[in-house]
Formats: structure tokens, C-alpha cells, sequence
């Protein structure tokens, strides 16, 4: 007579540690609210308690649950498992269990470090779980693309790559899922694109570059500053010049080659430009190092292969090419305002396709 199998016991044990978990977390957020002096020191200690590598132990309990909990990983992901990993899995499966952490986290949402537990623990609950309320999605989106900016400047400062596969689920799973994109406002759409944007080439990602310049949201200013690419390229110029970790600027600089064969508008192409020779030169503003320097100097050979060649027989000095930088950076500037003021510029917007030789009689290349 066949017997009626009953739920194996490591799944209970795995489900009650991951409710334990859950009230540790409530009783902790709970003393935060009801603390004002020592509620930052409570929220920043949560926020390092979550982001902790589960230890052999625990990780023995919680992966005997199944496959359910852990999403299959593509690489070292899975050997680097955070507390977080598993919770943010346990309140896509059971919304219910998360609901009093979510209600305290809204309590604490002006404090420090409120909005990196709130990405850590409910990335996935926001794009899996239903939601009807637009004024909610609105709220939660923009925490989420807070909290998630400031985690990743942790990353940038640690040089270290902790919160990797919040990041990966953000690209793989929302940006190149229309589906689960559009459960966002657009606003919300365009800021994860624009931190996605700084974070690609650091987790190295840049395999994914060519169907996340396709997932791209229209901005309003498009006509002032170009597609989809040229986006990408301004603001990952930005984050280039905001490094000041010299192994994390060696390896943006190591993987910019992924920008090879990119259609940039001039003026973006002038503005990389211009960001990687920042970094060729010792002293102010950016006080480079040697590595970082020579690092430059290859990535201005491959993306710019003529125009920074200078020939024997050219006499402009370096300062002259400086100086057309700055006066380019004032003419781009310029262009800004005068849209700004709705006055109309009947210009042609001039491509350049990066790692390709520039043509014509007035163009150099440096070394």
C-alpha cells in the first residue's frame, strides 16, 4: 500500500531559519524606529548583516530547500552566496512573510541606509509580486534605484564585487525584459538605465552591451544629446572621472575596448575624448598613476587610432589640443543653454564610429 509522502523535514528546517532570519530583522528595525540616536548606527549594522557571505552551516540549511529559493547561477555567483540572496528569493515566494519589514523599511525611508536594505531584500519582490498601485511602484522604484547607487559606490570604494548579483538581476532579468521594464514608471526606467550604464563594465557585463543599448527608454533630450549609445558613453565618461580607486579605473580602462564600433555623435566622442586624456597627464586635476596613465594612452590608441597619433611633422603642442578640448566642452555647454532657452540650432549632428580612423587634412593622432 503506498504511503502519502510528507513535506521532507530539510525543507521545514530551511523554511523556519529563513523565518528566523525575517524576525531578526524585524526586531532590529523595530529598535531603529523607536531609537533616533542610535538609528543610523541599527540600520548600518542591518544593512552589514544582510550583506554577509552565508557561512558553510547556514548555507547547508538553506540550499537543502531546493532550487526554488537560489536562482540558478551562471558563475561565481553561487559560491559567493549573501544573506540577501536568499531572502530577497523567500519574499518573492512568500510576499506575506516580507510585508512587516517592508512596512517599517517605509517608516525609516528618509534614513541612512534605509533604501540600500530596501534594494537588497526586495529587488526581486518588486518586479515578481503584483502590484496595483502606480503611486506605490513610483515610490518603491526610486528607492530601489537609490538604494541600489549607493550600494554600488560600495563596491567602487571596496573594489570588491559583493552585490554582483543584485546588479545582474537588475540588467538580466528586468532591463532586457520588457515585461518586468514596463511594471516601472519611465522615469524610473530611464534613471536604472543611466546607473546600469556606470555599472556594466565593472561586473563585468559588457557581453550584454549590445541588447541593452536595444532596451533603451526615450529621454526628452535626445535631440540634444544623441541615441542610445551616446547616453551610455556620457554617462560611463562621467563615472570615469568620479573614480579615484586606482585597480577599479585600471579595469574600466581595460574593458572600454567593448566601445569599439559605437556610433557616437561628435560632441560625445569629444567628451571621451577628452575624459581618457584627463588621465594621461601627472598632477591636477586628476593626478593619475603611471599604470593609469599608460592605461589611457592604449585606450585612446585603440578607440581614436590616428587622431591621437601625434605625426613628427606636427607642430601644435599639446596645450593647443588641450585647449581645444576646453573650447569644445564651452560650445557643448553652449549648445545646452541656447535649448534650454528654445532657441532652435539648424546644425548637423556629426557621427564618429569609435576605434575607426578619423579623415580629413586637420586630423592628428596622439600617443
Amino acid at each position: 500500500m503506498p504511503q502519502t509522502q510528507s513535506p521532507p523535514c530539510s525543507t521545514s528546517r530551511s523554511s523556519a531559519y529563513l523565518d528566523a532570519l525575517t524576525q531578526e530583522i524585524e526586531k532590529k528595525l523595530r529598535r531603529a524606529l523607536a531609537s533616533q540616536p542610535q538609528r543610523r548606527n541599527l540600520l548600518q549594522e542591518l544593512f552589514a548583516d544582510i550583506a554577509l557571505e552565508v557561512d558553510d552551516r547556514a548555507r547547508d540549511i538553506i540550499l537543502n530547500q531546493g532550487q526554488d529559493v537560489i536562482s540558478p547561477a551562471e558563475d561565481e555567483s553561487q559560491s559567493r552566496l549573501c544573506f540577501y540572496d536568499v531572502l530577497a528569493n523567500h519574499y518573492v515566494r512568500i510576499p506575506d512573510i516580507g510585508e512587516p519589514i517592508l512596512d517599517l523599511i517605509v517608516k525609516l525611508w528618509s534614513q541612512s541606509f534605509a533604501s540600500h536594505i530596501f534594494a537588497l531584500l526586495f529587488h526581486k519582490w518588486l518586479f515578481e509580486v503584483e502590484l496595483e498601485n502606480s503611486e506605490v511602484l513610483l515610490r518603491y522604484s526610486s528607492a530601489l534605484v537609490q538604494g541600489a547607487t549607493n550600494i554600488f559606490w560600495i563596491d567602487i570604494q571596496t573594489n570588491s564585487r559583493r552585490f554582483q548579483s543584485l546588479f545582474r538581476y537588475l540588467l538580466d532579468e528586468v532591463a532586457l525584459v520588457t515585461q518586468r521594464l514596463n511594471k516601472i514608471p519611465l522615469q524610473a526606467q530611464r534613471d536604472l538605465f543611466l546607473l546600469l550604464s556606470r555599472i556594466i563594465l565593472f561586473y563585468n557585463l559588457d557581453d550584454r552591451l549590445e541588447s541593452f543599448l536595444k532596451q533603451f527608454p526615450i529621454f526628452p533630450n535626445a535631440f540634444l544629446v544623441g541615441g542610445p549609445a551616446d547616453v551610455f558613453v556620457i554617462e560611463l565618461a562621467d563615472q570615469l572621472q568620479k573614480l579615484k580607486v586606482e585597480p577599479v579605473l585600471l579595469h574600466y580602462l581595460s574593458h572600454i575596448k567593448v566601445l569599439q564600433g559605437l556610433e557616437l555623435r561628435m560632441t560625445t566622442s569629444t567628451r571621451l575624448k577628452a575624459c581618457l586624456y584627463s588621465f594621461t597627464s601627472p598632477g591636477g586635476p586628476m593626478y593619475p598613476t603611471r599604470a593609469v596613465r599608460y592605461a589611457a594612452w592604449d585606450a585612446l590608441d585603440l578607440l581614436f587610432p590616428v587622431s591621437w597619433k601625434l605625426s613628427a611633422s606636427s607642430h601644435q603642442s599639446l596645450f593647443q589640443i588641450a585647449l581645444s578640448m576646453v573650447l569644445a566642452f564651452v560650445l557643448l555647454e553652449l549648445c545646452q543653454i541656447m535649448h534650454i532657452s528654445n532657441i532652435l540650432l539648424a546644425a548637423e549632428a556629426y557621427l564618429f564610429f569609435l576605434g575607426e580612423t578619423e579623415k580629413g587634412e586637420d586630423a592628428m593622432s596622439i600617443t
